[in-house]
């Protein structure tokens, strides 16, 4: 540690769990939790802005829970996007690797998760801008080689003017292996074929997660909702039919023996999936946005077969998302509110990731992103702002000078 002035904490019970956090957050009030962690609300003194503080869930118990909290972190601190959660704040209280123990990740607040807007009455417009801004987001993610593989409502947050950011990246990873993969990778009811069948997958295997969300958004209700991964199969199958013999030839052998041994099913064609009655009146703004155009796009979004299934870009283009079509939220990179535009994030280096570490040798690496993370943030606020409070490593000034909503 240097010689700079050194943070202060204060200690605050929140629900069941202990937050030991910097005196600028206030009046934290739990608004979720997970595997991952638990987070809160709080009021940030110094920009007079709300904001999530999210604890991550004790980090260092194994080297799953340590590679996802290493993975998460690393990946908010390299994309940069308005459809993505921003990070505004990294803090660790303990001041050495040796008593190093807990990670606060500190992050834009919004109003609800699409869990909540789930059973509203949304119009065309509305939901199919909010399908816009998650390709985007995806799209973005896709440019620096993440695949998010976890795509959900509950981790698809929105605020009150319909804006939208996705979140938790603890389990994005750019490729997947082994035979059906474990419950942790993907939430099961979002969860694609091929993921289910340990096919391996390409970036289009978020596609299929955005075509369950926005069934969920039409229906009221989850589209495939197995309570086990066989049960999710037969969902599937049941209503989309049993794959072509194509298909199942790219399947492993004994993955194939199952699949092809289950009762076949023709399924339904999407005019009786999602018939007219349960759409919402067609957009009188934009010709695009009506019952028929919703259901092209999930009939090429909601296909079995990755490799006939839509690519992002496609899905970008088709009529009922381009409507709102804008080049620098599609390919170039919209930072966050108060920021200039920066270059699009390098691609991400996975070989970290995928190597052998211990429990210990994770520990390491976190403590040094923490530590980089705040030595790169006050070398910017230094620039941005001339006299900002000189903080210690530990403590980073990652907070932009948001105007969103001002501390109540």
């Amino acid at each position: 540690m240097n010689n700079s002035v050194q943070p202060k904490f204060y200690t605050v019970e929140v629900g069941d769990s202990t937050f030991t956090i910097l005196e600028r957050y206030h009046s934290l009030k739990p608004i979720g939790s997970g595997a991952q962690g638990i987070v809160c609300a709080a009021c940030d003194t110094v920009t007079q802005t709300n904001v999530a503080i999210k604890k991550l869930s004790r980090p260092f118990q194994n080297v799953t829970h340590a590679k996802r909290a290493y993975r998460e972190f690393v990946l908010m601190d390299l994309v940069n996007h308005k459809n993505i959660i921003g990070l505004l704040n990294v803090f660790t209280p303990q001041r050495s690797l040796e008593d190093f123990q807990d990670v606060y990740l500190v992050m834009e607040l919004m109003d609800a998760n699409l869990c909540q807007v789930i059973n509203m009455d949304l119009d065309h417009d509305r939901m199919s801008y909010l399908l816009y801004q998650i390709l985007c987001g995806i799209k973005h993610l896709h440019s620096a080689g993440i695949i998010h593989r976890d795509l959900k409502p509950s981790n698809i947050v929105v605020k009150s003017d319909c804006t939208l950011k996705i979140l938790d990246f603890g389990l994005a990873r750019t490729q997947g292996t082994g035979f059906m993969m474990t419950p942790y990778v993907v939430t099961r009811y979002y969860r694609a074929p091929e993921v289910i069948l340990g096919m391996g997958y390409k970036e289009n295997v978020d596609i299929w997660s955005v075509g369950c969300i926005m069934a969920e958004l039409i229906r009221g209700a989850v589209m495939f909702p197995g309570s086990d991964h066989i049960d999710q199969w037969n969902k599937i199958i049941e209503q989309l039919g049993t794959p072509s013999k194509e298909f199942m030839q790219r399947l492993q052998p004994t993955v194939r023996n199952y699949v092809e041994n289950r009762l076949r099913y023709a399924g339904y064609n999407f005019d009786r999936l999602f018939p007219d009655v349960i759409f919402p009146q067609d957009s009188t703004e934009h010709p695009g946005l009506r019952a028929s155009m919703a259901r092209d796009l999930l009939s090429k979004m909601l296909v079995v077969d990755p490799e006939k299934r839509i690519s992002v870009d496609e899905a970008l283009m088709h009529p009922y998302i381009h409507v709102w079509y804008d080049e620098s939220e599609v390919n170039g990179v919209s930072v966050h509110v108060g920021e200039a535009h920066v270059p699009a994030p390098q691609p991400y280096d996975h070989t970290v990731d995928e190597q052998e570490h211990t429990v210990d040798e994770w520990k390491d690496l976190i403590y040094n992103a923490v530590i980089t993370y705040g030595k790169k943030e006050k070398k910017k606020s230094a620039m941005q702002n001339a006299g900002a409070p000189n903080n210690d490593d530990m403590m980073t000034d990652g907070a932009t000078n948001s105007s969103q909503n001002r501390c109540r």
